[in-house]
């Protein structure tokens, strides 16, 4: 028996890795499917309520379809500007870090702490820090480069939405194996759609906050604190580091300090209060999960698994979590929060949702 069970933990973990290296070969087609497939969950709501006020499919569609058009161009044009603004001054920016930072060597030497210069500037290079929001904006320029197939991929899996749900109730009443994959695709939908809700006000704030201290560029950082606030725990920070940078070249210490204050402010309020009030706390992944995540994805898949990594991999514990055999692994990604209560466990009793929306009434 104990033979057999190593015998199948090799013969899994061999298969893992055989996908792993297929999903990575195949990159070019797997990424615009998954950018699709998570722009069709953040729409979907969009073209169901349209759909639900008695317009056509059709006509729901193209309204849907051109909102979501509008909506990137005007984002596109602003972030091109703006990057383009960006290095033309690129140069100006990075001089005026290198003061700062020789500046910074003279104070510690006064304490008596001394700074190699020379292996300090080779291992970061200031003008890499200023060109930061540039590469990440530009990756993600070739991430879109497939415009058109992504967009009729998105167009074709919201006419399909309805008819993939009919499937999925067929499905559950004539078999018992998948009767909670209609559950699972609802918790994964509400929390794309959350927490794309999140960031977008994450965003929105970052930009009014960064106009009125005077930032340059302010919907460039917000842009990135959207993206980047689907990684929890460490995504603020990294997006904080070229807005604060550019605040402290520009305006001085006290405007940078500001600015790094708005956005601890920012990530406490939303990221540590509103989020799980609104979402729920049995979704959340330990810190070093995140870490983790975050490593392998954009391994797998590049800049997109970056980004993608935390829904993904949430996606992945939200699947392992439905199912007896797989919820222990579901556990160990988790914060741990949850395991225990007044209660009891979490995982002892109803499966719950955001909100306290009970959708799986199993009896664990």
């Amino acid at each position: 028996m104990k033979e057999n069970q190593i015998g199948y933990f090799f013969i899994v973990t061999a298969s893992i890795f055989i996908v792993m290296a297929g999903i990575k070969s195949a990159s070019v087609i797997i990424v615009p499917f998954l950018l699709s497939l998570f722009l069709a969950i953040i729409l979907l709501p969009f073209y169901s309520f349209f759909t639900k006020k008695g317009l056509a499919d059709s006509l729901s569609l193209s309204i849907v379809i051109a909102l979501f058009m509008l909506l990137i161009l005007f984002v596109v044009k602003l972030i091109g500007s703006s990057i383009h603004q960006f290095n033309a001054n690129l140069d100006f920016y990075t001089q005026q870090l290198s003061i700062y930072f020789k500046a910074l060597v003279i104070g510690t030497t006064n304490f008596g702490i001394t700074i190699p210069v020379e292996n300090f500037s080779d291992s970061i290079n200031s003008k890499q820090i200023m060109s930061f929001a540039t590469k990440i904006m530009q990756s993600l320029g070739e991430m879109f480069s497939d415009g058109f197939v992504v967009l009729f991929t998105v167009i074709f899996m919201l006419v399909e939405s309805s008819l993939f749900s009919k499937k999925i109730k067929y499905i559950t009443k004539h078999n018992a194996t998948t009767s909670h994959i209609q559950q699972i695709i609802i918790q994964i939908k509400e929390y794309m759609v959350l927490k794309t809700i999140m960031s977008a006000l994450t965003g929105f704030i970052v930009w009014i906050a960064l106009s009125l201290v005077g930032t340059d560029y302010p919907f460039l950082w917000a842009v990135i604190a959207f993206l980047f606030n689907f990684i929890p725990n460490i995504g603020s920070i990294i997006a904080a580091v070229p807005a604060v940078l550019l605040s402290l070249i520009q305006l001085g210490v006290l405007s940078a300090s500001i600015v790094a204050a708005i956005y601890v402010v920012v990530n406490i309020v939303i990221g540590s209060i509103l989020e799980p009030r609104v979402m729920g706390r049995g979704l959340g992944l330990s810190s070093l999960v995140v870490f983790l995540s975050l490593l392998f994805w954009g391994w797998l898949l590049g800049i997109v698994g970056m980004l993608l990594s935390i829904p993904l991999t949430i996606m992945i514990k939200i699947i392992l979590d439905d199912y007896e055999n797989t919820r222990w692994i579901s556990v160990l990604l988790g914060t741990g929060d949850d395991i225990s209560d007044k209660k009891g466990s979490v995982y002892d009793r109803k499966f719950k949702l955001f909100n306290g929306k009970v959708l799986n009434q199993r009896n664990l």
